[in-house]
């Protein structure tokens, strides 16, 4: 679940670039400065990136990177090297390494890149111009509304830190809290070069609805341990941004509501259950059934739109179904020897896999070492057993959405693989159907993606190829029914 399927870079860090030597003996044989592009592709996602590099005083190499389909731009390069015609650097903040080869004419560099297990292959040409994104619905200032930069405290001492903007007038406005899929997300909800929540900030606070977007703890210029949280932590959080609401004069106390997309739904039926301030909530691509339940379909879909046979899709089905019950069953002393079982498990299963689904998950199609394959597979391991993901398998959202008292829209795009809709749409139909709330909605967008993109296919694949960021009639939709349930004005 969540907005990010491959995160191969998360958000960037101030790191010192260590200067390369210059090759002993003389000068480099060839002046790497410049713009170089390239592009990963991960299991059928294309990650297009640029490197920026520059010479040292010492004869050296520094420079960053960019992840232009990931958001992430400026990323420090250490250990910059060039010995000959071998080309080296490391991206600190993703713990990742890359290894090329120079060509004889300077103009190209082919190599792999390397990163948790997985071996890539990369290849990097000289570009005097390189690619950049086209995201035509990314409002430009000025906007015809105010925008301010906003901290509040939430719990455990942490701080976060957003962006509110204001519809014209004094109001006292109704107001959005917006809340992020999972993965650590920034305040735009940034992900495959585009920004959700700056998009449907814009398009709510044009209808005279303030919206409050903030960076999640341990993200941006919001303090915490992003990987030390669960969806409870994120509820708290999501409270916080309530209650800071709350104080402010522009805002109505008694029309503020909660916004989540895939976790952040999650997240927001939670909030909403436990208080009683919440006036509406809107559940975007979230899901209706259990993390363990969800994961194994996901990883199906995913499977069949990847091109595997139907004989390996239910394959893949019952692996992951093992895997989770293997999490959920572990218990105190347990865990250990379960997540070295799971490991095994997992090590098992990459090994014997067809050639093209290995190279789709960056290991070798052919000779796949044993410990590249137990290198992967306990990266894998420890993801499931981190304290997010034990949370989130066994965590059932109907005990909360059966407690929402106010008005609900749940909306998910017809061709969603992450969060399937047809498993989880009725699963909170059913849910809401036995709450307080007697005013709720749930609603399939035909042809839309779970990032509620115009999509052909639905597949991760298209995120970053996609240049609209949300589909109009899902910006209307949404939109159309909080101004309903808020009476708030239309300021387009």
């Amino acid at each position: 679940m969540g907005t990010g399927t491959v995160k191969l870079v998360f958000a960037a860090a101030a790191i010192l670039v260590a200067p390369a030597p210059a090759i002993a003996g003389g000068e480099p044989a060839a002046d790497l400065a410049g713009t170089w592009s390239g592009a990963l592709d991960v299991g059928g996602v294309r990650l297009r990136l640029v490197l920026h590099l520059e010479r040292t005083p010492e004869g050296g190499y520094t420079g960053t990177m960019d992840s232009l389909d990931q958001g992430a731009n400026g990323l420090e390069l250490a250990a910059v090297t060039l010995d000959g015609s071998e080309f080296s650097f490391t991206v600190p903040v993703a713990s990742a390494r890359y290894e090329g080869r120079l060509s004889e004419d300077a103009r190209r560099i082919e190599g792999r890149w390397l990163q948790s297990g997985l071996e890539l292959p990369l290849a990097f040409e000289r570009s005097e111009e390189p690619p950049k994104l086209s995201r035509p619905q990314e409002p430009r200032p000025p906007y015809p509304y105010r925008t301010a930069d906003v901290r509040f405290p939430s719990s455990e001492g942490v701080t976060l830190a957003g962006t509110l903007t204001l519809p014209p007038g004094e109001g006292p406005h109704p107001a959005a809290v917006l809340l992020s899929g999972s993965g650590p997300q920034d305040r735009d909800e940034t992900v495959f070069g585009h920004r959700p929540f700056l998009v449907l900030s814009d398009a709510l606070t044009r209808r005279g609805i303030a919206v409050l977007r903030f960076d999640d703890r341990g993200v941006g210029a919001s303090t915490g341990d992003f990987a030390a949280a669960t969806s409870e932590d994120f509820a708290r959080d999501a409270a916080a941004a309530v209650a800071f609401l709350r104080g402010q004069k522009t805002i109505d106390p008694a029309r503020i509501g909660l916004v989540g997309h895939s976790e952040g739904a999650l997240v927001a039926a939670m909030t909403a259950a436990e208080r009683e301030d919440v006036a509406f909530v809107v559940l975007i691509a979230g899901p209706g059934v259990t993390g363990a339940d969800l994961l194994v379909e996901q990883t199906a879909r995913l499977a069949a739109a990847a091109g595997a046979a139907p004989e390996e899709v239910d394959k893949a089905r019952a692996f992951e179904r093992e895997a989770v019950d293997l999490v959920l069953g572990a218990r105190g002393t347990d865990a250990a020897a379960a997540r070295e079982r799971l490991a095994s498990l997992l090590a098992e299963r990459l090994a014997e896999m067809p050639p093209d689904q290995r190279r789709a998950m960056g290991l070798p199609e052919h000779g796949a070492t044993e410990g590249a394959i137990r290198r992967f597979a306990e990266a894998q391991a420890a993801q499931l057993f981190s304290p997010w993901f034990r949370f989130f398998l066994a965590y059932d959202p109907a005990s909360d959405l059966k407690k929402i008292r106010c008005p609900v829209l749940a909306v998910s795009g017809e061709l969603d693989l992450q969060v399937p809709p047809d498993q989880n749409l009725p699963a909170i139909a059913a849910a809401l159907a036995e709450a307080p709330a007697d005013d709720w909605t749930v609603a399939q967008l035909p042809g839309l993606n779970h990032l509620l993109q115009t999509a052909a296919t639905g597949s991760p694949a298209e995120y970053s190829r996609i240049e609209e960021t949300i589909s109009p009639t899902a910006l209307d939709v949404i939109g159309g029914w909080i101004a309903r349930h808020t009476a708030a004005g239309d300021g387009s």
